[in-house]
């Protein structure tokens, strides 16, 4: 079993940059694709970016394609995301999920809050 924690959200101004953090203890932290995806009130869950298992691939939506970076430290046990040039319609809970395939979202974290004002 694997529990994903994240962290650094927060209020930030349009334009401006934050970094979420996720991590997940324990062991073959290595063999699970991440993922981070965000729900915003009133709207569904959207898939945001994801990366595999070595940190040599990713994936993103296209609504943050360019302003988003999805990174893991596999020492670490950690993966990120950069948000740069933020948007209003950015604001809404961020999830970290891992998954032994890039289709697969079995471990979810509990989700840091990201508001954006414009």
């Amino acid at each position: 079993q694997v529990q994903p924690v994240e962290s650094g959200g927060g209020l930030v101004q349009a334009g401006g940059s934050l970094r979420l953090s996720c991590k997940a203890p324990g062991r073959d932290f290595d063999v699970y694709h991440a993922n981070w995806f965000r729900q915003a009130p009133g709207k569904e869950r959207e898939f945001v970016a994801t990366i595999n298992t070595s940190g040599g691939a990713s994936k993103y939506a296209d609504p943050v394609k360019g302003r988003f970076t999805i990174s893991r430290d596999n020492v670490k046990n950690m993966v990120y995301l950069q948000m740069n040039d933020l948007k209003p319609e950015d604001t809404a809970v961020y999830s970290c999920v891992l998954g032994p395939t890039s289709a697969a979202y079995d471990f979810w974290g509990q989700g840091t809050q990201v508001t954006v004002s414009s």
